[in-house]
């Protein structure tokens, strides 16, 4: 049985310090939809200010593929919703190549429920090594209602 440990990392642990991976020189990106003002882009580039937002409601995916397996120390993920009450449900799951089946790194619910409670920040400090594919699946509403899936941002080191 392979095993791989993942930890919680603080709340106010320090981001800036961290040396992030630049995924746009690493890696190409599959995605289910995208909106057009909201680009997958927006979430995984460094300096991408205004997050990613599927054009259609429902279950989505974000695949990363990585052009030479990575070793992963940290995922940090980022969601925001200030408009809808919800369930939503994600899972990060990674890959060693293009034909393996994945491996489930964490599976998370929570409860947007605004104006308190509009932004989950799910930052693990991980173990992988080899890892070719990434890929993140988001149901955003657990209930079946027609909201859309979103991200801020989602960084690896």
């Amino acid at each position: 049985m392979r095993k791989s440990e993942i930890t919680r990392i603080p709340q106010d642990a320090p981001l800036r310090d961290q040396a992030w991976m630049d995924v746009d020189r690493l890696a190409s990106v599959e995605v289910t939809s995208e909106e057009t003002d909201f680009p997958i882009e927006s979430a995984l580039l460094l300096d991408g200010k205004r997050g990613w937002r599927a054009a259609k409601p429902g279950a989505q995916s974000i695949r990363l593929i990585f052009d030479e397996p990575q070793k992963l120390r940290r995922i940090l993920l980022v969601f925001e919703d200030s408009e809808n009450s919800r369930t939503q449900e994600f899972v990060l799951r990674w890959s060693p190549d293009m034909e393996s089946s994945f491996r489930e790194i964490v599976r998370q619910q929570w409860n947007f429920s605004p104006p308190d409670s509009v932004r989950e920040t799910e930052d693990y400090a991980v173990k992988l090594s080899e890892v070719k594919v990434l890929e993140l699946g988001i149901i955003p509403d657990k209930s079946g209602g027609e909201v859309r899936a979103s991200l801020v941002s989602l960084r690896l080191a």
